[in-house]
């Protein structure tokens, strides 16, 4: 006994004291990890979606632009949800039931407006934007068919599994601002390509296409205006305060899938690496999401304050989401290049894809904690639900970063991607 004291002296007190906050949030970990594990698995879906439509994407110049602004819209609608359920399950305001007025009902209606409006708006940005690229592009009726289209019925499908996780969650003392986030975002990346590839038969139809495009634009005006006339005074609040995120966070998506798209040959010929990004990008995301999701209720509960400097706890939070990141980030480097060779896809060397993924993390985790960080401190400080702010940001910012980190990591591993 007496050697073992000892022998714990000789450890310095921060490492004891973060063993020891570790060991107390240590089903945080486990749960954590899991939500993480089965979302990268997730995400791979869309991988190896991406990597199976190249030639739908060299047929319908901009969808390339569309799909990541597409795909992370769904993380940014239901991130923001997890994470307002995730507050009212530790604040006790949580109740397991679609009564109006409950918060289950006015994320629902959230839901709804802001998958309509956000949708029309993603298919004239990426419009815009390959004009800006001097990129050929399908028509502005086409990307509306398209975005509103996908997007609603991907929208569903998350929607119905937030809400069941919610009340798992609530019901069994999961941690959900560590589980949600996660899953979400992977089950936007799962859901939302897919049916966005689904969704482009219909525009090879005249006919079909214009009655669709036209539908659609009706029913995100109608969506517009519901905004606006509600009874419910907090889905006012809600739309109102996300309004500016759903309008400026894509432009950061929409320059990714502009990346992307000027790098389209490079990729067509190393189709290994699409099954790489989407769970990258949507995992950097996730860990933001899951750090900025834990601090919002903290703050929101008094547990730390908006201070410039981090308190303990919010540091705490911090290591827990770099010993997360440091396992997913090896994972999705393995797990990316066997489903490669399964699929017979070409890709970069064994070391290049498992030690490229690694460096693209180490790149973007200093990214994760200042930006997940200081978001949900300034929206707290000027009186903001950061719970409608930090998460929606943090994993737009992560889709560009990600993209980016990805594209670096693999050049300084000797891969050259060119356009």
């Amino acid at each position: 006994m007496a050697s073992t004291r000892r022998a714990s002296r000789l450890v310095p007190r921060p490492a004891r004291r973060l063993y020891r906050s570790w060991h107390a949030e240590r089903r945080t970990l486990r749960q954590g990890l899991v939500a993480l594990t089965l979302s990268t698995l997730a995400s791979f879906v869309a991988g190896l979606t991406l990597a199976s439509i190249t030639g739908t994407l060299a047929s319908l110049p901009g969808l390339l632009v569309l799909i990541p602004a597409a795909v992370g819209m769904r993380g940014t609608i239901f991130g923001a949800i997890g994470a307002r359920l995730g507050t009212a399950s530790a604040a006790g305001t949580f109740e397991a039931n679609l009564r109006r007025g409950g918060v289950l009902a006015q994320n629902v209606e959230v839901s709804f407006i802001t998958t309509f409006t956000s949708s029309l708006w993603l298919a004239g940005l990426a419009k815009l934007a390959t004009a800006a690229f001097g990129e050929a592009s399908i028509s502005f009726w086409d990307l509306v068919t398209i975005s509103v289209v996908g997007g609603f019925l991907g929208s569903m499908l998350i929607l119905i599994v937030t809400l069941g996780l919610s009340v798992v969650s609530y019901r069994r003392g999961y941690d959900l601002d560590s589980v949600a986030t996660p899953m979400v975002t992977a089950l936007g990346d799962m859901c939302t390509l897919p049916l966005l590839y689904l969704a482009t038969f219909l525009v090879h139809i005249d006919a079909v296409n214009a009655v669709v495009a036209g539908l659609c634009i009706v029913l995100c005006v109608l969506a517009a205006v519901r905004a606006w006339t509600t009874r419910d005074a907090q889905v006012r609040r809600i739309v109102l305060e996300m309004t500016a995120v759903i309008a400026l966070t894509p432009l950061l998506d929409i320059a990714a899938g502009a990346l992307l798209q000027a790098r389209e040959p490079g990729l067509e010929r190393l189709a290994g690496l699409y099954i790489l990004i989407p769970p990258f990008v949507s995992q950097a995301g996730a860990l933001g999401g899951i750090l900025s999701s834990r601090l919002s209720s903290k703050l929101q509960l008094g547990v730390i304050t908006p201070s410039g400097l981090p308190e303990r706890p919010a540091v705490l939070d911090a290591s827990i989401v770099v010993a997360l990141g440091a396992v997913i980030f090896t994972f999705i480097g393995v797990a990316g290049l066997g489903l490669a060779d399964l699929f017979g896809m070409a890709h970069p060397s064994p070391g290049q894809m498992v030690g490229g993924t690694m460096l693209a993390g180490l790149l973007v985790m200093p990214l994760i904690l200042v930006i997940g960080y200081y978001i949900a401190v300034l929206t707290s400080r000027f009186g903001l639900d950061p719970d409608n702010h930090a998460v929606p940001i943090i994993t737009s910012v992560m889709d560009l970063t990600g993209v980016v980190a990805i594209f670096v990591a693999m050049s300084l591993s000797g891969v050259a991607i060119h356009g």
